[in-house]
């Protein structure tokens, strides 16, 4: 018995052209395997050897030991023009054999790899195009709904997270708006003195940027902020629980994914972009008085009370709205892409890219048709 177990390889002639190779035994790692010079010997001593057949009635057991014999002996009758009918091997040996062959890894490199006319392409853009906008319109639906049931007072969330999200959203994002909206104020009030000093009107600094930064730079570089901050974190938050299938296992407990995770995310950040947005409109008009009391020799009284002169609360609520509006669409583009995030690292990134893509694009379509409907509205 276990001489039967020791590998060993035989040769027999079916025909003057063909060859048989019977494999006996266990053809395992552990076991000493035959040489491949015996086999390579063997054929280059058969001249009229056209093609060679296997016989594995004997073969008890094998591994990639045998793997390696067969592929070695494949690559020396390659060589040699002679055939090798692998059909006759075990089909877990056949499957292994091409998964190894050249054909099949040059076929996975040039898999897919396909050659659209311009047609298909526009095709396909505009399927994906239509694809997505149901998808978008459902989710907005769907994000709706919840807020109607939280208005009953039946959505399913923890206030313990809505808190969280609000002072992640709120209080952490006060260094970044103070910096990018100071800075947005001192450019304002460069860019305004170059021409306004050439008619000795360096008083009117205050109104450019009093009305520039609370009527709606103060709510678009408020939204941006949020929109490369919060909303590529929410991408990544509900990207990540997507990958840990933590969101399939919610709606396996019967609890619903848009008013345990979406809605409070949302609530969050529509009641602190209208905190923040005041907030980026003190420090942008701080930053215009600074470059007016330092370079364009103003007094602050004399700046503070034209700016108070200029600045009226039809600015300030149409600013306020802006933020509103940018709140909602900044939280529904991060949930949104988040949730549509897919099962790997790779599509977690690409979510997080996409919600930053989303809201930013999506803040500026909003402010051009704000814009166009207060100046019809003559707001």
């Amino acid at each position: 018995m276990t001489m039967i177990n020791q590998p060993e390889i035989k040769f027999g002639r079916l025909s003057n052209d063909t060859l048989l190779v019977s494999l006996i035994g266990e053809w395992t790692l552990h076991k000493k395997l035959p040489v491949f010079e015996d086999f390579q010997k063997q054929i280059e001593s058969s001249h009229s050897v056209q093609r060679i057949l296997f016989n594995t009635e004997a073969l008890t057991a094998w591994d990639s030991g045998l793997l390696i014999f067969l592929t070695k002996a494949i690559d020396f009758c390659s060589q040699k023009n002679i055939g090798i009918e692998k059909e006759s091997l075990p089909l877990g040996i056949q499957k292994l054999l091409d998964l190894a062959s050249p054909e099949y890894q040059r076929k996975g490199i040039t898999h897919g790899v396909s050659h659209k006319s311009f047609f298909v392409k526009v095709a396909d853009v505009a399927f994906n195009f239509i694809r997505s906008s149901k998808e978008m319109i459902a989710f907005i639906g769907e994000a709706f709904l919840a807020f109607l049931k939280l208005l009953r007072g039946k959505a399913n969330f923890r206030r313990s997270d809505l808190f969280t999200i609000i002072q992640d959203t709120g209080a952490q994002s006060l260094p970044i708006v103070s910096l990018i909206s100071a800075l947005v104020g001192l450019i304002l009030a460069f860019v305004a003195s170059i021409q306004l000093q050439l008619f000795g009107a360096q008083i009117y600094v205050a109104d450019v940027v009093g009305i520039g930064m609370v009527r709606v730079m103060g709510a678009i570089m408020t939204g941006i902020i949020m929109a490369g901050r919060t909303g590529a974190s929410f991408a990544a938050q509900l990207g990540t629980m997507q990958v840990n299938e933590e969101i399939d296992a919610l709606k396996t407990l019967g609890i619903s994914p848009m008013e345990f995770l979406v809605l409070p995310r949302m609530l969050a950040l529509v009641l602190m972009m209208p905190l923040l947005c005041l907030y980026a409109d003190l420090m942008g008009v701080l930053g215009g008085m600074f470059v007016g009391v330092t370079m364009l020799d103003l007094n602050v009284m004399e700046y503070y009370h034209q700016t108070k002169a200029a600045v009226t609360l039809t600015h300030l609520w149409v600013g306020l709205f802006h933020s509103a509006v940018f709140g909602i669409l900044v939280a529904l583009s991060g949930c949104l892409r988040g949730m549509q995030c897919g099962r790997s690292a790779s599509a977690v990134g690409y979510a997080t890219t996409s919600a930053v893509v989303t809201g930013i694009v999506s803040i500026v379509v909003s402010t051009a048709i704000i814009t166009f409907s207060c100046q019809v509205l003559g707001i």
